[in-house]
């Protein structure tokens, strides 16, 4: 089979592999759809994984084509999403269903094989996620794992219908957050510095705030009108934004930390001051939640992009075959296209 294959930074190759064989409670499912993520690309081109050879992306979505258990053959021919977090199941974290911050994690994507690949082996049907509506386009489920993080900063933040809140970035992450919100009764205003990105969020029906229309807290006021935020979920990692989130809120708001911060990310001293005196508190974001107690946030997540309730077929604004798929990748990094959702369909 063919693989997109990392072999170090910079060597990310086109591969043909041996196609994997299921055992025990092993799955192989055919890739239908692949995502490129925001962290793929630093991965590719700077950072590298902590394993080589490894077959990148972890947003994807398959169909059941094999199985390793005959308990589970009644599961050949279902397509779902695909969870990418292996977790030992042996750390406190684990123990206790929080698998997110499981101690001795894999991953599928960057600590073992994942999505773009015409074939990939997941360790167990645990990973996989089904919709309720089999007819929803596997394309769709792929876009489950962003979903998901959207969701997660929400209920992090404790953002409830009636809020305001304000997005720092208007990727797709920011407007999926964006369309929760609205799907809960909340105002989302997005912010967001490039030029692009804003028209296309705008375009999408969302209010977004541009720099160069004025300063962002005057805007965010103006917008309120009730006095800044409720809430503000910072997804960029930058200074500025981090500095500007603290400027947005409320007294006694909540600040939610979804953004990687950028290594000369910094706090100023008016901003911590403000932290305090605001009496504001934050949370941190890492991925987003997999049990069943309380909250499934994946199958809660499938379901409303199977039900059509959580629009994301619009936000596919690119799409390459594993052919072509570095080629994305050089123009992504270069900036020569601006992307929203970019999607690799693996061909047979």
């Amino acid at each position: 089979m063919k693989a997109m294959r990392l072999h170090e930074i910079d060597r990310f190759t086109l591969d043909e592999v041996e196609k994997p064989k299921p055992s025990g409670r092993e799955i192989l499912v055919r890739v239908e759809a692949c995502g490129i993520c925001g962290s793929d690309i630093p991965r590719v081109y700077e950072l590298g994984t902590k394993v080589y050879p490894v077959t990148l992306g972890h947003e994807y979505s398959g169909t059941v084509v094999s199985v390793g258990d005959e308990q589970d053959t009644d599961l050949i021919g279902k397509t779902g999403a695909i969870y990418p977090v292996v977790p030992c199941m042996k750390c406190q974290s684990c123990r206790i269903g929080q698998y997110a911050q499981c101690s001795n994690y894999k991953n599928l994507g960057s600590r073992t094989d994942g999505g773009f690949a015409q074939y990939c082996l997941l360790p167990s049907a645990d990973h996989l996620v089904f919709p309720k509506n089999e007819d929803v386009p596997a394309e769709w489920l792929a876009l489950t794992e962003p979903a998901c993080v959207a969701l997660h900063a929400i209920r992090k933040g404790e953002i409830k219908g009636g809020d305001t809140v304000v997005i720092f970035g208007a990727g797709p992450i920011g407007i999926l957050t964006a369309r929760w919100c609205r799907l809960f009764g909340i105002q989302a205003l997005l912010v967001e510095i490039d030029r692009k990105k804003t028209e296309f969020a705008r375009e999408k029906g969302l209010t977004v705030i541009h720099p160069e229309d004025g300063e962002v807290e005057e805007q965010v006021r103006k917008l309120t009108g009730k006095g800044m935020a409720d809430a503000v979920i910072e997804g960029t990692g930058s200074s500025p934004a981090l500095n500007q989130a603290v400027e947005c809120l409320k007294p006694f708001g909540m600040l939610v930390l979804l953004g990687n911060p950028h290594k000369d990310t910094v706090l100023a001293l008016d901003s911590h001051s403000q932290i305090l005196r605001k009496e504001l508190r934050l949370t941190g974001v890492w991925n987003n939640y997999f049990n069943d107690l309380p909250f499934n946030e994946w199958q809660y997540t499938v379901d409303r992009i199977a039900d059509g309730r959580l629009l994301v077929e619009d936000l596919i604004t690119h799409r390459s075959d594993l052919t072509h798929l570095k080629e994305m990748f050089d123009q992504i990094y270069k900036r020569e296209i601006t992307i929203c959702k970019a999607i690799c369909l693996p061909e047979e």
